[in-house]
């Protein structure tokens, strides 16, 4: 069984939108390696505690780590930059995760264009076909499944276009010719929603989402430090299969 836990950055809405992109991050990994990345995982915020002051069971939220940090006001922003440079780089050194990245472009889209829709329906395919071609790090096994762990809290939107992706999928062909109808065969159950505070794998997808986020739009504390691209710095866990064109595997909508 492969896990993917979820999490968006941007706004998904079209008329006054702040943001003019929508991205989604899916954190891959198997059953099988869960319990050894989620004790890196551990160890990881034990040593952040150790050197910065971060409680084990304070959330790293990426965009607010940066910005609005609330009680974390107490470390200084730039060490704050420096954990999520050092969970980046935790995260990237965990061969057992792969992730798949969709950022939706808004402009030239149609007001009545369906953001979230548009975007979920990319990363469900994915984690679909890569599942479907034994792509993902870890066992190759022709019978695994995968579920759908996003952040948050239940949404009927995301159920729903789920449920119908296993009934109804058509998926234009990018060379003009017939539509193809690929059901979602190997996603089980619906989407099973956490709270991020929860849950350290939420928070690596957060960061993800986060970094490739600010690799189109950077904020201008992102730009000023040089970090706009620390995307790549999660280069050996960016699933490249997903979008083979794109240099960091983003699938671009």
């Amino acid at each position: 069984m492969y896990l993917m836990y979820v999490d968006e950055s941007g706004d998904p809405g079209m008329s006054g939108s702040p943001t003019d992109y929508f991205a989604l991050s899916g954190l891959v990994i198997h059953e099988l390696s869960w319990r050894p990345v989620l004790e890196r995982l551990v160890g990881f915020r034990r040593r952040m505690r150790d050197k910065f002051g971060l409680k084990m069971r304070e959330e790293i939220h990426a965009a607010h780590f940066i910005n609005n940090p609330g009680a974390l006001k107490r470390i200084p922003r730039n060490d704050r930059l420096t954990i999520l440079r050092h969970f980046a780089e935790e995260i990237a050194s965990a061969h057992e995760l792969s992730i798949i990245n969709i950022i939706l472009s808004k402009q030239e889209k149609h007001a009545s264009f369906d953001v979230l829709e548009a975007a979920w329906q990319a990363l469900l395919q994915r984690f679909e076909n890569t599942m479907t071609h034994r792509n993902f790090p870890g066992p190759a096994n022709a019978d695994d499944r995968g579920i759908v762990l996003p952040d948050g809290q239940p949404s009927k939107i995301i159920r729903s276009l789920q449920r119908r992706m296993r009934h109804f999928n058509p998926i234009p062909s990018r060379f003009g010719g017939a539509t193809r109808r690929i059901k979602l065969v190997k996603i089980v159950e619906d989407p099973v929603f956490r709270d991020s505070r929860d849950s350290l794998l939420v928070q690596a997808a957060d960061l993800c989402c986060f970094l490739a986020y600010q690799s189109v739009a950077p904020n201008s504390y992102m730009r000023k430090k040089g970090a706009a691209n620390w995307i790549d710095r999660l280069g050996p866990v960016l699933c490249l299969k997903a979008s083979p064109r794109d240099a960091r595997g983003i699938v671009r909508l």
